[in-house]
């Protein structure tokens, strides 16, 4: 493999590339809500960004760019997380009186916490802050501490009481190779890598977006306000229709962003099997000329697969001169056509209540040609920035 500028593999100019350690999947995962998460630190979602797009093989300078920072800034962040971890991504603010326990007691304080008082013989299924506070002092971590000090101390530290919650973890065999096999097409899009012979030069991110139904979307508006200061001659404040029936079915978006020219494809169909999967993928082939190799990421939904029963999807890409690379699975954070979907609800479907399919998709389809032709809106990049973890 060729870098660009001539350099080695894994370098830059003679210059070690500065890039974040490999993330488990339960890793990226958490970095993912933090970034999606509404409240908390600026700071903190400013960090895991870009954490999250170094794992995704972004360089540094495009990193910055995109973050609106310095490059030495972010390969601070970097550095720190790859040093520290997630401790790392929070701020610690310096300031006022002393703590009032050591760090040795702090770190014990929440590493018990965040056990299961059942590993402590205990007949527990939780902890409450009075059983917590009375084990702390049984065991001599602490000579004494109140319920509202250990209460202060928690979420210091950044415990807090939660609900449990499912979870999956990447069982894929081939998650490492199809990972890197990803980032690898990603570092092509980006000029960060020069493709060698016989690797594609041009790379789409698809997937589906749907379904699409007939119903009353949540959304804001401006409206006229209330309550003591409300011109009694207003009129009503438009309201979304209540209703629980579906009619008209459902549509699919197949969509598909080019990486190269940074610009969003979209056709809608009535269903999402593997021939409209195909069509799609012969339009994005007519794109570009039959020389030029292409390769299309997408994740491992049955109509992208090739099986033992139906195999046109490899056939298709070995006589189109066409990669099909996907993503490892639960890993559909490593798509980067995820963020474009935030971006369509966010600016196109949110607030909005759709006589017919026909009205949806026209509003769709003129959605994606004002997205293509500003593509450096400010509000649009900031949505798809905060969502964007590839």
């Amino acid at each position: 493999m060729r870098l660009a500028g001539g350099a080695r593999q894994g370098s830059y100019a003679g210059a070690e590339r500065v890039r974040v350690r490999e993330i488990e999947d339960d890793e990226g995962g958490r970095l993912l809500r933090i970034i999606r998460r509404g409240t908390g630190s600026v700071v903190t979602w400013r960090r895991a960004q870009m954490v999250l797009l170094s794992a995704q093989g972004m360089p540094v300078a495009k990193i910055a760019e995109v973050t609106f920072t310095s490059d030495d800034r972010v390969r601070d962040v970097i550095h720190n997380f790859n040093a520290d971890g997630f401790d790392s991504l929070y701020p610690k603010y310096k300031g006022g009186r002393p703590k009032t326990f050591t760090l040795p007691e702090r770190r014990e304080i929440k590493k018990i916490a965040k056990s299961r008082p059942a590993e402590h013989h205990l007949p527990f299924s939780t902890w409450s802050l009075a059983k917590l506070a009375d084990f702390l002092v049984a065991e001599g971590v602490v000579d004494d501490i109140s319920h509202e000090g250990l209460r202060i101390l928690l979420r210091e530290e950044g415990v807090s009481f939660q609900r449990l919650k499912t979870w999956k973890t990447s069982r894929d065999p081939e998650y490492a190779a199809k990972k890197a096999r990803v980032e690898h097409l990603y570092a092509i899009a980006d000029g960060e890598v020069i493709p060698e012979e016989g690797e594609p030069e041009i790379v789409f991110c698809v997937d589906e977006f749907g379904p699409l139904n007939l119903m009353p979307h949540p959304g804001r508006q401006w409206a006229e306000r209330g309550g003591k200061h409300k011109d009694p001659d207003r009129e009503p404040r438009r309201r979304r229709r209540a209703t629980y029936n579906r009619y008209g079915g459902v549509r699919h978006l197949f969509a598909a962003l080019d990486l190269t020219k940074d610009k969003l494809y979209g056709h809608i169909k009535p269903v999402k099997k593997r021939t409209q999967f195909l069509e799609f993928c012969r339009y994005l082939r007519s794109l570009y000329p039959p020389g030029i190799r292409i390769a299309i990421v997408c994740d491992n939904f049955s109509p992208h697969l090739t099986t033992k029963r139906c195999k046109r999807v490899g056939t298709w890409a070995v006589a189109n001169n066409v990669e099909i690379a996907y993503t490892p699975t639960n890993s559909s954070w490593l798509n980067r056509i995820e963020a474009q979907f935030t971006a369509l609800r966010y600016f196109t479907l949110d607030g909005t209540d759709h006589v017919d399919h026909k009205e949806q998709g026209s509003m769709i389809r003129r959605y994606i040609i004002w997205r293509n032709r500003h593509a450096n809106d400010q509000r649009l990049r900031t949505v798809v920035d905060r969502a964007n973890v590839a």
